[in-house]
């Protein structure tokens, strides 16, 4: 179906607890990192993000969709310093709490705000966030022109922030953060039997695994300083309320910090986990003695008997005859990638890590592989559709000036696709108006709103919604010439249409069932452990991209909230938390 007449994608309601907004086309533009240079696109790729499978990655590029320095890049390109890149990908962001962000106080004299952050909505734009975030919602649901970020609690924490809405009262609390001389208290619940009085924790801290934002007590980190009070004990669930004091500002500190002292946070998916710590449960630190120990990924459990080898192999395990089926969308490399091999484990440290530290790393990439499998080792969707590619329409504006480069602003030759990635209201004449760009229909619906959503189409003159007509393109409005920049590869006349999403789910299942499991056909692409087993898997039909089912709203927070600060600008404090008060249980499974 031509993009110009193409349905908008079918979004599954939020379920209760939950906020989703609909997928939406974004251009991601970047200059090439220090790290970065020297090394192979696909390598880079596969070794920043974890999201998809090596496989979809090398596939995603071999179908031209990255750009270096305005030109088609090839997996194997090696990156310069200076490199332009540019991708434009279908954004799908996760669900995040249906809790609203309260604001507590908006001082206009002073110009800053305090609010009060639901714990599963992170503060700026990152990873897969990027209008689900306490800036973006601040700026596109309460009106603000800007906000300053001078400190940030992390994702899954809850509580107090203070936001200036000025460079100059940012500057002037940026240089209290930076000092020290703000007071901070959380309020956290752990593990066990808190000891009596005040416990002290002075332990440095350094982050080995960026990828997981692990961090560990190690001698090379850097200094951390915590004080910890019991607020009480509850013995029905065997856990404690503790007030946190933290007299720096390291990298989750706290969880760290009580973790090493044996109380954990409670419901803490990375530190507070024994399938990852073991029975020790990092209890005084883990060992530091480097170690060359590296293993290659393994598929889960319950995927185990009808995966081939390593799930992240991108070296051939199917018959011949099928590899030669696929080669014009999937081409064998020569040598093993470090993601491959586990190499890659250690690749971001500022030290060597140890046999202990390795194994925490790998445990955790596999448990997030075993929730994501669906998406992750069911990617021959991705070849049964055909080349990837954005819709043509999707052109970006030519980059700034080198001395006006900036990192990850992107914007399209359409406005009302830059409105919408920036969760701007489309509709308000205003912006189409003094933009002066046509409507387009390649964006989907950009409100932020508490429950389920139904997308809709941009400009009702040019309806997404489907009709028995479908096949004839519908016109699209004129607008002035302008100089496109090629983000995908030019298509060979010669090339077949791609296929509908049923054909392709059809032949994916034919493909799985030569070469691994018998009985893998459409009806039983699993959707991962969260499902149910009668779930049949859904996919987007813009990027293809199995859709995940729902997590549960407890899932998406830990029990780490943000109480009181204390500033040049006065204390400021939230209610305690509903999950602090006396008695409070919940589900454990």
């Amino acid at each position: 179906m031509s993009s110009l007449g193409r349905q908008i994608s079918p979004m599954p309601p939020a379920g209760p607890g939950l906020k989703k907004i609909p997928p939406y086309w974004y251009p991601y533009t970047t200059y090439a990192k220090e790290r970065w240079i020297g090394r192979e696109l696909l390598e880079v790729v596969s070794t920043e993000f974890r999201d998809r499978s090596m496989e979809y990655y090398r596939y995603a590029l071999e179908s031209g969709v990255t750009t270096i320095n305005g030109q088609v890049a090839s997996p194997n390109h090696i990156i310069q310093n200076g490199d332009r890149m540019e991708n434009v990908v279908h954004r799908h962001e996760p669900p995040v709490t249906a809790t609203p962000i309260k604001i507590l106080l908006e001082d206009k004299e002073r110009e800053f705000i305090v609010v009060d952050k639901p714990g599963s909505i992170p503060v700026h734009a990152s990873g897969r966030y990027h209008r689900n975030t306490l800036v973006a919602i601040l700026m596109s649901d309460f009106g603000y022109e800007k906000v300053y970020t001078v400190n940030r609690l992390d994702r899954l924490t809850s509580g107090l922030m203070i936001l200036p809405t000025s460079p100059d009262c940012a500057r002037k609390l940026t240089k209290e953060f930076v000092t020290g001389t703000v007071r901070k208290e959380y309020v956290a619940r752990v593990n066990g039997k808190f000891p009596d009085g005040d416990v002290v924790c002075e332990q440095p801290l350094l982050t080995v695994d960026r990828q997981m934002g692990l961090n560990i007590v190690h001698e090379e980190g850097r200094s951390a300083k915590t004080i910890f009070h019991l607020v009480r004990y509850d013995e029905n669930t065997d856990t404690s309320v503790v007030h946190c004091k933290p007299l720096t500002g390291r990298s989750h500190q706290l969880r760290v910090h009580l973790q090493y002292l044996g109380h954990p946070i409670s419901n803490d998916p990375v530190y507070g986990d024994p399938r990852i710590w073991g029975e020790k449960m990092g209890k005084g630190g883990i060992d530091t003695v480097p170690s060359d120990e590296r293993s290659a990924p393994a598929p889960p459990p319950h995927l185990a008997d009808c995966m081939q080898d390593n799930p992240e192999s991108l070296a051939p395990t199917s018959p011949q005859k099928e590899i030669k089926e696929l080669k014009d969308v999937l081409v064998a490399p020569a040598k093993l990638l470090p993601r491959e091999t586990g190499e890659d484990i250690g690749m971001g440290s500022p030290v060597p890590l140890s046999s202990e530290a390795v194994g925490v790393i790998t445990k955790l990439r596999n448990m997030k592989d075993e929730a994501e499998d669906w998406s992750r080792w069911r990617d021959v969707i991705f070849r049964a559709k055909g080349t990837l590619r954005a819709p043509r329409d999707l052109a970006l504006k030519k980059p700034p000036p080198g001395n006006k480069k900036k990192k990850n602003k992107g914007e399209f030759v359409d406005e009302q696709l830059n409105a919408a990635m920036k969760g701007i209201d489309v509709h308000n004449e205003s912006v189409s108006s003094s933009a002066g760009a046509p409507s387009s229909e390649l964006s989907s619906e950009i409100s932020t709103p508490l429950e389920g959503v139904e997308p809709i189409s941009i400009d009702t003159r040019f309806s997404s919604a489907p009709s028995d007509n479908d096949s004839v393109p519908r016109p699209f409005p004129k607008s002035k010439p302008k100089e496109l920049i090629p983000l995908v590869r030019v298509p060979d006349p010669t090339e077949p249409i791609q296929l509908t999403v049923a054909e392709a789910i059809s032949l994916a299942g034919e493909r799985i069932a030569v070469s691994s499991n018998a009985n893998a056909g459409p009806d039983q692409f699993p959707q991962g452990p969260a499902a149910e087993s009668n779930e049949k898997q859904l996919y987007c039909l813009d990027c293809y991209l199995p859709l995940h089912p729902d997590p549960v709203p407890e899932k998406l927070y830990i029990f780490l909230h943000a109480l009181r600060y204390t500033t040049s600008l006065g204390t400021f404090e939230t209610e305690m938390p509903a999950w602090s008060v006396e008695g409070f249980t919940w589900d454990r499974s």
